[in-house]
């Protein structure tokens, strides 16, 4: 690449621009010389808020625009919410960076001002198959009075948020990685319930961002410092565990690992037909290969 100036391109959420900008800060730091501009896009799943998104194309629709970009030139890199990106990229392209991850918990989100215990019925506001699984599941125990009814709820963090004040939804689930990119977790207006992995498993690449780019470009080796290699490392892992099972955002699926005492430690969930299935593994880091069909093996 012939220019110092790298071109992010980013969706125009508030959210997609702070992860870009987080993006941008870093390689502007690596002390490379290195200037960033951001190039902001909206995309087909950010235009059409009314339906699910397993409607219309699935979480891909956030992506495709941006690969188009990064192709014709428009742009060098993209930034991504890792768990939105597809299971196949388009020809060319790949993840060129993959920054540190984030706290890759799901946390409840309420108004500071209600105690929803008291309901008879608690509507909680999200999109996901994964969430609303687990959240009616673990409703039973957190509210043993109370029936936990899920409806769809889509938008960017401020829009549900705003719709949760509005009385639209007793409780929503949120990534705790998009709240505190933006800055939102001192915020006295809401409380805050983080549920730990193993009880609330979350989807796989969550907390994590993806630089995508063209793999012939050289864009890798310059944006390289910002690299994290336990991230990169448990990203790998979690999609092609995803990729074992043929996952798309039409099943509930959970998948977590981290790195513990020089192990890799994977868990997971699965919904497929009548039966909620499990897993706890754990594997060591030179034959991850293994450890990904054994916990798509345990998920089948």
């Amino acid at each position: 690449m012939r220019s110092k100036t790298i071109r992010i391109g980013t969706r125009r959420s508030a959210l997609a621009v702070a992860q870009a900008k987080l993006v941008a800060e870093a390689l502007e730091r690596t002390g490379a010389g290195l200037s960033t501009e951001l190039v902001l896009k909206q995309t087909e799943g950010d235009r059409n808020l009314h339906k699910p998104l397993l409607e219309f194309g699935g979480k891909g629709v956030f992506i495709t625009e941006f690969e188009h970009a990064i192709l014709k030139g428009e742009i060098d890199i993209a930034v991504h919410s890792a768990k939105d990106l597809p299971m196949e990229l388009e020809e060319g392209l790949g993840i060129v960076a993959v920054p540190e991850r984030e706290d890759p918990r799901d946390v409840l989100v309420t108004p500071a001002s209600s105690d929803i215990s008291e309901k008879k019925e608690i509507v909680i506001g999200t999109s996901s198959l994964r969430r609303k699984l687990q959240i009616e599941e673990i409703g039973k125990t957190m509210w043993p009075d109370s029936l936990v009814r899920c409806e769809n709820l889509r938008g960017n963090v401020q829009t549900r948020l705003a719709k949760l004040m509005e009385g639209s939804y007793d409780a929503i689930l949120l990534a705790a990685a998009g709240l505190k990119r933006l800055g939102l977790t001192e915020d006295s207006r809401y409380q805050y319930h983080y549920f730990d992995c193993e009880t609330f498993i979350p989807a796989g690449g969550q907390g994590i961002l993806a630089v995508e780019g063209r793999l012939d470009s050289g864009i890798g080796e310059i944006i390289k410092p910002i690299e994290h290699e336990e991230a990169r490392m448990c990203l790998a892992l979690e999609r092609r565990i995803l990729k074992f099972l043929d996952a798309g955002c039409h099943e509930p699926i959970g998948i977590y690992s981290r790195l513990n005492e020089g192990k890799m430690e994977v868990l997971g969930m699965s919904r497929r037909g009548e039966q909620t299935k499990r897993i706890h593994l754990w594997g060591e880091l030179d034959d991850l290969d293994r450890l990904a069909w054994q916990a798509a093996k345990g998920l089948s």
